[in-house]
């Protein structure tokens, strides 16, 4: 059996490989990463969840081209069984859209994580923004 810090060390890897594997397109792999019944919530649509592995590849697949870019910091792991781990990350979006430019977005992952196999995947991951274009602008408006 894995140690306390070889699962963290993995659930670390997981979520950097999301990040990577998104930036570079990868959909296939990215659904992957989640059991059959995962569910996405993007930071973009909060109120608008993805569920299952073959939606969630859809949903990747129907989203515009752009140059992307995400870093992921401030994981904080915890353990709710030795197969059940929930963590938290910053992350930070810094993304080209044809059209629109240069936009950059910082929000948080919460994520619900199962070891099937050997190996740990999402169940659940639930982004949110905390700051971007629109609300840096509201913030001037108020000054």
């Amino acid at each position: 059996m894995a140690s306390r810090l070889e699962d963290e060390r993995a659930i670390e890897t997981l979520i950097r490989r999301y990040v990577h594997l998104v930036d570079a397109g990868r959909w296939e792999d990215v659904a992957s990463l989640f059991v059959e019944g995962g569910e996405l919530v993007r930071p973009s649509a909060p109120d608008s969840p993805i569920a299952g592995r073959e939606a969630i590849l859809a949903a990747f697949r129907a989203r515009p081209a752009r140059l992307a870019r995400h870093l992921v910091c401030n994981t904080v792991i915890g353990f709710d069984g030795p197969d059940v781990a929930n963590a938290t990350s910053y992350s930070v979006l810094v993304s080209a859209v044809p059209q629109r430019g240069i936009s950059l977005s910082v929000g948080a992952f919460d994520d619900v994580l199962v070891r099937e196999g050997g190996i740990w995947l999402f169940r659940s991951r639930r982004g949110s923004t905390a700051i971007d274009e629109a609300i840096v602008q509201h913030l001037l408006a108020l000054t």
